[in-house]
């Protein structure tokens, strides 16, 4: 049940699966417990933690009025303006094409018993990546920004055992014997 639980949390799950989890929630006990619990502890891994105040460096007064001085000038608002224009035009012809656009993805496994997490797939050309236990919860996480498109990952256990995603069902056989997952990024499946 901890499988569904955690499809819920990343709303992964679709429309009739949210209502048999809802039903499921409203008739059994246990499992609401467990929901809620589950719940709380994905609530303190999502807040932000500052551990310090970053360092700002003082600013000292007469830069200001100097560039304040620099664009009252004539020349200074022809600089401006001519500077502006340029990155308009620049900006207007430049465009991304959507496969160089990135997103953000959190892969997150519950492994509650292991001492190293790591992750390997398409999208780091298959080296292992550690992830980094979440406080004291079990789970264990990593952000990555991944293109558009299919990728193919597994989790590695301890450095030796290969786990494929509990929460994603898309598998495929790989070279040697056993199974990635299969993630789809924006764009159509």
């Amino acid at each position: 049940m901890n499988a569904m639980i955690s499809l819920f949390i990343d709303d992964e799950m679709g429309l009739d699966e949210k209502i048999f989890f809802v039903k499921e929630v409203r008739d059994n006990p246990p499992f609401a417990s467990d929901t809620i619990e589950l719940l709380q502890i994905e609530k303190q891994i999502r807040a932000d933690v500052v551990e310090r105040v970053p360092w700002v460096e003082p600013v000292r007064p007469g830069v200001f009025k100097k560039v304040f001085d620099f664009f009252r000038q004539p020349l200074g608002w022809v600089s401006t303006a001519f500077a502006a224009a340029l990155i308009a035009l620049v900006m207007a012809t430049m465009t991304l094409p959507k496969s160089d656009l990135l997103t953000k993805n959190r892969f997150v496994i519950y492994m509650p018993n292991v001492s190293q997490m790591e992750i390997a797939g398409s999208f780091t050309n298959w080296r292992r990546i550690p992830m980094q236990p979440a406080g004291d919860s079990g789970y264990w996480e990593i952000h990555l920004a991944l293109p558009s498109g299919e990728h193919q990952f597994t989790y590695i256990v301890d450095r030796r055992e290969r786990l494929t995603d509990p929460t994603i069902r898309t598998r495929e056989r790989d070279d040697y014997g056993g199974y990635n997952s299969i993630l789809y990024v924006g764009g159509e499946a």
